[in-house]
């Protein structure tokens, strides 16, 4: 398995600073597939614009959720902001839609039958 001085550094920094293993686990995902998207450009030599760039994508093409795509700029704003100084600024990109809200039953034998005639709502 090769070393990934970069990824592990990221790794370290997140463990430093208390971030949970779940968070830690998203983070990286989310920087690998930002690093990858751009053709293993180093995010040092990347500005911004890239990062703008790819939450568009998200949202745009990809079709990812609003909290998805929240993921992914957390991740990338603590990647820029706290590990390589650069703050990202407004960014100003597409915003994902908000998910589509089912409508809950009102009572539970309506959800249980699956009854369209139920009196409660």
């Amino acid at each position: 398995m090769p070393s990934r001085p970069f990824l592990n550094f990221i790794r370290h920094e997140l463990r430093l600073r208390g971030h949970s293993l779940k968070t830690e686990k998203s983070y990286l995902y989310w920087i690998k597939y930002f690093i990858r998207f751009y053709k293993l450009q180093h995010p040092q030599n990347m500005s911004a614009e890239e990062v703008r760039a790819f939450l568009s994508f998200l949202a745009v093409e990809q079709h990812v959720a609003i909290n998805t795509q929240k993921s992914a700029l957390n991740a990338l704003a603590f990647l820029y902001n706290k590990l390589l100084n650069k703050p990202l600024g407004d960014l100003g990109f597409q915003h994902a839609k908000q998910g589509r809200r089912l409508r809950r039953p009102a009572c539970l034998i309506c959800y249980v039958t699956f009854s369209s005639s139920c009196k409660c709502t």
